[in-house]
């Protein structure tokens, strides 16, 4: 059973065991680029951020390189002054941030690229509920697209990530074995919504908070 803990002030030396993900909730600043991914990359790695080298895969995920490429898995996402970032081994871990606001354009989208059940809870839903419902559903989908590999240009509409009760669950992934597949909403407070997905077996998710600078 997959479990997940409630945010709490973490320390990057923690052991990363092999049955975890760590994901930790840090502030961010566009400004700042890749530096505090690194920065906690080189935390988990014990070397200096000047010895990590990454390299982008075809679709655009960043990956380790060099000397440190197998050692563990990593996946990010920024949304305004906030970020995510999930690492584990021998998974790859995908990880999604949006800020909660008021969508008033959520169903239009979702007739756009969402898959035809979820166009059908958005449509159900009360309107004072609809944004936040649109909001769990993005980011759990892509969540998944980016622990596939391939991101958004898979198509948002070849997986379904909820059924007639709102509630968030892989239902459909094209290609995919979806019982091979794990899926977890994220508790990062009333501002923000979150997803974690990964292709595996369920493993501890362990969500921490950084202070600035890591």
């Amino acid at each position: 059973m997959t479990t997940a803990d409630t945010p709490h002030r973490g320390n990057v030396a923690e052991p990363l065991h092999d049955d975890e993900i760590h994901v930790w909730k840090l502030d961010y600043r566009r400004t700042e680029g890749r530096a505090p991914l690194i920065r906690v990359l080189a935390r988990y790695l014990a070397i200096e951020p000047a010895a990590v080298e990454l390299s982008e895969g075809v679709h655009g995920r960043p990956a380790l390189a060099g000397a440190h490429g197998d050692a563990l898995d990593f996946n990010w996402s920024h949304s305004g002054d906030h970020a995510l970032i999930a690492v584990a081994r021998g998974i790859a871990p995908g990880v999604d941030i949006e800020r909660r606001r008021p969508r008033p354009k959520a169903l239009e989208i979702a007739q756009r690229f969402f898959s035809s059940d979820e166009i059908a809870v958005l449509a159900n839903a009360a309107p004072e509920r609809r944004s936040g419902i649109f909001l769990d559903i993005w980011t759990a989908k892509e969540a998944l697209l980016k622990a596939h590999g391939h991101g958004l240009s898979f198509g948002l509409d070849r997986l379904s990530v909820v059924g007639d009760d709102a509630l968030i669950q892989l239902r459909r992934f094209d290609g995919e074995d979806i019982d091979g597949w794990q899926v977890q909403q994220l508790a990062l407070g009333q501002a923000f919504a979150g997803a974690l997905a990964w292709r595996g077996d369920a493993r501890r998710i362990r969500l921490g908070v950084l202070a600035s600078g890591v």
